[in-house]
Formats: structure tokens, sequence, C-alpha cells
């Protein structure tokens, strides 16, 4: 998949209030952007780190800039943009990169389900030898060393799709939690136990339970500096459970 327009770099100056980051482009000139990440974007605000922008001309917009990618350090690059991951599972799993989810012909987004409430990120159905896929997606930008961990900050809601995919295990459908591995720099990703270590024993409890893990890596290569259109799967990533 591939951002429309290209994007614009820049140099971080702050993130605040969570949805707004001040970004001093290449002519000196400050503007605010939208951020759309609710977590903590643990280790993706450097300050003074490059950043790439992506911006709407929609007249109805407050913000015209919105932030994408960041540099977290030299030559490392995260998408931060939490809306992103669900598009490049989706175009992923219909390319048949994804291995594991070969072989469904229909996939639909943000259908309800569960006594939770819920709203799965990708319903997959209609394969000739496998009962329906229930995938729900998660963006992996937290990066120690070379290991990726998830979640950044304690998750109850990520906690409450675990139990929710449990069920659908339960009821004969498969269950997936599909890791979208959105930093050039991870080669492995893990549970944050040191972080949210009821989240990590839930992911483990899902596991025994029938739940299938997978994690794909982004490319997000540059080309002469520039990230723009650089957003598709390439490869898969170990995910590792042990403690």
């Amino acid at each position: 998949m591939n951002f429309p327009e290209p994007l614009v770099e820049g140099r971080l100056i702050r993130r605040y209030k969570r949805f707004l980051a001040d970004v001093r482009l290449p002519d000196g000139s400050e503007v605010t952007a939208h951020c759309p990440n609710t977590g903590s974007m643990l280790g993706c605000q450097p300050e003074d780190a490059r950043v790439w922008l992506s911006r709407s001309d929609n007249p109805k917009r407050k913000l015209a800039y919105t932030w994408e990618l960041v540099e977290t350090s030299p030559g490392m690059l995260a998408c931060i943009n939490t809306a992103r991951p669900n598009a490049q599972a989706r175009a992923a799993v219909e390319s048949r990169v994804v291995v594991e989810l070969a072989g469904y012909p229909e996939c639909r987004a943000e259908v309800k389900y569960g006594d939770e409430k819920s709203r799965i990120d990708l319903l997959l159905t209609g394969h000739d030898h496998q009962p329906d896929a229930w995938v729900e997606v998660k963006n992996v930008t937290l990066a120690e060393t070379d290991q990726g961990f998830f979640p950044d900050a304690v998750t109850t809601r990520g906690q409450k799709h675990l139990r929710e995919l449990m069920a659908q295990v339960a009821r004969g459908d498969r269950a997936v939690l599909f890791f979208v591995v959105n930093h050039t720099g991870i080669q492995t990703v893990r549970p944050a136990d040191h972080i949210d270590p009821t989240y990590g024993q839930l992911l483990r409890e899902a596991c025994d339970a029938g739940v299938e893990v997978i994690a794909y890596r982004a490319g997000l290569a540059t080309d002469s500096g520039d990230p723009s259109g650089k957003m598709t799967l390439t490869e898969s990533v170990p995910v590792i459970l042990e403690v």
C-alpha cells in the first residue's frame, strides 16, 4: 500500500495533549500536526527527531498535517499512525503475502462480535477448507535493541480483545492476533510483560486456547531520503512468548 501523496519532512518539536505535535519544516516554519496515536509512543518521540507528515487539502479539517513516520534512531523508521496497520494487514492478506491467511476470498472490516461488544479488525470468510478467521490487528513500534514489544502501555482494551478471540476459538472458528511491525529495527516480537503483565499472561493463555499469533514487518524503506509509499508488509517476524 502507498501513501497517496509524497510526505513532508520536518523535525519534531514536541508532542502534547496526546493528539497534537509541533513540527518544524525545512523552511523554518512551524506547523501543528494531528498525532493519530492514543498510546504512550514510548521510544517514538525523541526530541528533534526527523518526522514525515501527510498533508490534506480538505477544508473541513482543523489540521492539514498528520504525523505518519518518525526516525527513532539513525536509519530506523517507525510508523506511528495507528490508522494504517489495518489497511496494511488487509492489503497483505488480499495480495497473499500472509501465507497463514491465504485462501480466503472474502474480507470484511469492523464487524461487530463478541460478548464484550467488540469490533473485529478483519473477518475472513469463504475458505474451502478452513473456518472463518477473526483477525485482530495491533501496531508494534516499541523497540528495545532489536526486539519489539507490545503493548507500549497498559491496555485493558487489548486484554478484552484477547478474551474475545479465545471465545471465537471456543465457538469453532479461527482467531488470529496479527502484529503489524511498523519499525524497521525490530527482528522479533514479544509481549511487554514489563509494561502490562496482565496482557502478557492473557496472550499466553490465548495461545494455549488456540488463538494464532503472527507478525509481519513493513518495509518502510527510503529512496533518497523519501519514505513515501513504503508501507507494504514484506516478511514474517518471529513471535517469542517464553518469559
